[in-house]
């Protein structure tokens, strides 16, 4: 069992998402950055889907009670572990007693704390995603108590020989599909689709991200039809959203554009003012 001591800004539970469930209006949630989580739970040996801490922003404060290992990956928020610093991409030994904190984030926005065989929390529809309305909490909290499996620190082995993608948080370059309504737009649209220089606006979280500049907009509302995560979405004022991990499952705005899988784990580490182009797949 874990301590939560100080929670961070936002640190939620997340697996690799909650599925079936779409038809019901329960969105798929799960980890923000897949790539990222994975390369977490790869290098323990766990798999892919074992759920994770997504630290968001700022870093909590952890009290561990029984021995695991660990593995953090995404941005780099200067992991310590009793006050000495340790690495990213890389197996740590914990031991009864041993306290987890961030010293402050350097690049990137999101990253994963991964413990050996993933967090025992209830599952909710299929999955230990936290989602409001759907579990008991949507974030973790100071004073919660999460539950995981012993682990011997005795011997420590990494179990990735895959090194960590670093361009994942460092590029600004959105490939994307065409959205369903993309062919209603202007050539003129078109054009500024894929020269915009965009910017991440204060309006970002886990349901949606939304971009500036404004895209003037002729285009008239759609019949409610099905989105998804890293579904474009360009609003009668010109606005373009870009729908994540939390998104509802219909929506009325024309669909422009779709984010590939990498472009979701690329922009999920995008932060107020970053700047990034979009860049169209052609077929």
């Amino acid at each position: 069992m874990l301590k939560v001591i100080k929670s961070g800004f936002y640190t939620t539970i997340q697996d690799s998402g909650r599925f079936g469930y779409r038809a019901y209006g329960v969105p798929v949630s799960g980890v923000m950055d897949s790539y990222s989580s994975h390369f977490a739970n790869s290098i323990l040996g766990n798999d892919a889907d074992c759920a994770v801490l997504e630290i968001t922003m700022s870093g909590p404060e952890l009290h561990f009670l029984e021995p695991t290992q660990i593995a953090i990956a995404g941005a780099d928020m200067a992991p310590m572990l009793n006050g000495n610093v340790i690495s990213n991409n890389q197996v740590v030994g914990i031991r009864p007693n041993d306290i987890l904190s961030f010293a402050g984030l350097r690049i990137g926005l999101r990253c994963y704390l991964a413990l050996k065989e993933g967090l025992k929390t209830n599952e909710v529809l299929g999955s230990r995603s936290m989602y409001k309305t759907i579990t008991e909490s949507d974030t973790i909290k100071a004073g919660d108590e999460i539950y995981y499996e012993k682990a011997s620190t005795n011997s420590i082995k990494t179990y990735s020989n895959v090194k960590y993608d670093q361009s994942l948080i460092s590029v600004n370059i959105i490939e994307v599909e065409k959205g369903p309504e993309y062919d209603e737009l202007s050539q003129d649209q078109k054009d500024k689709l894929s020269s915009f220089q965009f910017e991440v606006s204060k309006l970002n979280n886990r349901m949606a991200y939304q971009l500036k500049p404004l895209l003037p907009n002729t285009l008239k509302a759609i019949i409610t039809s099905p989105v998804l995560p890293g579904t474009v979405q360009l609003t009668p004022n010109g606005n373009l959203i870009v729908l994540m991990r939390d998104c509802q499952t219909t929506g009325g705005y024309p669909r422009v554009l779709q984010l590939t899988e990498r472009s979701l784990n690329i922009l999920s580490q995008k932060r107020q003012g970053d700047i990034l182009y979009f860049r169209l797949n052609v077929l």
